[in-house]
């Protein structure tokens, strides 16, 4: 039986990882390609903020650490919406005392290796993964005449997994996508105030909508607010055309007037930090044998846009904890489950992400999409049971799969499509009668 695991990437699943195997008794390696991020200073502009909610809660909770990840988040109750002519909404997420929390990447990625390294696990930092011999179960490291043995090895190296690389060099029939949208992202950021105030309201997801583009921001614990500008690489207003302070200056001013006074030195930020790219990566199969195993984004990266890139990661691991015990330890049942239970749900949450960005950058601020996402909420808060808003299923419960939260919104969204036809629904979308019509037709 096999009790010696091997993880390629020290990232926040492969930390994560390791904390699950190490309670189960498994002696656990995991090898880095970076050098440790606890002793230097962090990259700045690379890192759009996590929105860890129950599914990552429910995963860190199997192992006793969501409390101690509590302390290093900020609550965030709903989305306030700053609209195009200075008005401003707040959009609950759930119902009351639901919420997802605002974390900082690299504090949570450093929290876990902490936490990882009191397990008694080993992290080999500069170690990136140049080669594995499939025949004798060998690792070989880059820079270094390091090699490693291996009995069980996942892949929990991101989305340009080196270790996905060298499978998918090395074996037939591995399917591989990636696909990117047409907009990228610039990191940006908001100064705590005087003696570490926000400046903007604390428990909430920001978002500046304008349809082609949008801006958000999310808290941090100093006070300050972790800014990300979703805009297009290419066209009359992008990336690319914004090429000098002038005309990022005149632009901000134009599209986030409220945002100017919070960051004074906006353009100045505008092209410090990179642009960097948002894409889908899809492959099959992610196990070999009962020795190999993608996980997390080197199975299935996806786009941040319904905050469960993180969550489905950390999900990942929880699902597989669950195998091992139902499998006792016998990695031939258990690996194949894997990954007939979760590439379902990560191709199904990845196309709900990509969704989710048409919704957060247009939809948010349409009167129509708004009333129907209220109609939606009284369904919820009278029939609990028959009608779940498709954020709450993905969101708030996470024993409900990511293929059957897609499955049932599409069903959902198919019924509201037709009421939100109805002549008056303006007026009558209270009404106990129709309210009771909607829920006849699930």
């Amino acid at each position: 039986m096999k009790k010696e695991v091997s993880i390629v990437g020290a990232g926040l699943v492969g930390s994560l990882l390791s904390i699950y195997f190490a309670r189960r008794g498994y002696t656990t390696h995991i090898y880095e390609r970076r050098p440790d991020m606890r002793k230097g200073k962090a990259e700045a502009g690379r890192s759009i903020n996590l929105a860890l909610s129950d599914r990552g809660l429910l995963a860190l909770e199997k192992v006793g650490m969501a409390d101690e990840i509590k302390k290093i988040a900020i609550p965030m109750h709903g989305r306030y919406i700053h609209h195009a002519d200075g008005s401003h909404a707040f959009q609950p997420y759930g119902k009351q005392g639901q919420f997802i929390n605002s974390v900082s990447r690299s504090a949570l990625n450093m929290k876990l290796m902490d936490l990882a390294e009191k397990e008694g696990i080993r992290i080999f930092f500069e170690h990136a993964c140049s080669g594995i011999n499939w025949q004798k179960n060998k690792i070989q490291f880059s820079g270094t005449d390091t090699t490693c043995d291996f009995e069980l090895l996942f892949a929990a190296d991101g989305a340009f997994s080196a270790a996905r690389l060298q499978y998918q060099l090395q074996h037939d029939q591995f399917n591989y996508s990636q696909d990117y949208i047409d907009c990228g992202y610039k990191e940006l950021h908001i100064p705590a105030g005087p003696g570490g105030t926000f400046l903007l309201e604390k428990n909430a997801l920001h978002i500046w909508p304008r349809k082609d583009y949008m801006l958000i921001a999310l808290p941090n614990l100093d006070g300050s607010f972790t800014c990300t500008l979703f805009f297009p690489f290419e066209g009359p207003l992008s990336f690319a055309s914004l090429d000098n302070e002038e005309k990022v200056n005149s632009f901000f001013a134009d599209a986030f007037p409220d945002t100017v006074s919070l960051m004074p030195d906006i353009s100045k930020q505008f092209f410090q930090n990179p642009t960097s790219s948002l894409v889908t990566i899809r492959c099959f199969p992610w196990v070999h044998e009962d020795r190999f195993a993608l996980i997390g984004d080197a199975a299935h990266a996806i786009v941040p846009f319904f905050g469960q890139g993180m969550n489905c990661g950390f999900e990942d691991c929880r699902v597989l904890d669950e195998l091992i015990e139902l499998y006792k330890d016998d990695w031939k049942k258990i690996l194949p489950e894997y990954q007939l239970l979760r590439k379902p749900d990560a191709d199904a949450i990845a196309e709900m992400a990509l969704n989710n960005f048409t919704e957060m950058r247009e939809k948010t601020a349409d009167p129509q999409f708004l009333l129907q996402k209220k109609i939606e909420a009284k369904l919820n808060e009278r029939y609990p049971d028959k009608w779940i808003p498709a954020y709450s299923q993905v969101t708030f419960s996470p024993r409900i799969r990511y293929s059957e939260a897609l499955q049932r919104g599409r069903k959902q969204d198919a019924i509201m499509k037709e009421v939100m036809k109805m002549q008056g629904i303006e007026k009558n979308w209270e009404q106990g009668s129709l309210l009771e019509s909607i829920i006849s037709r699930v």
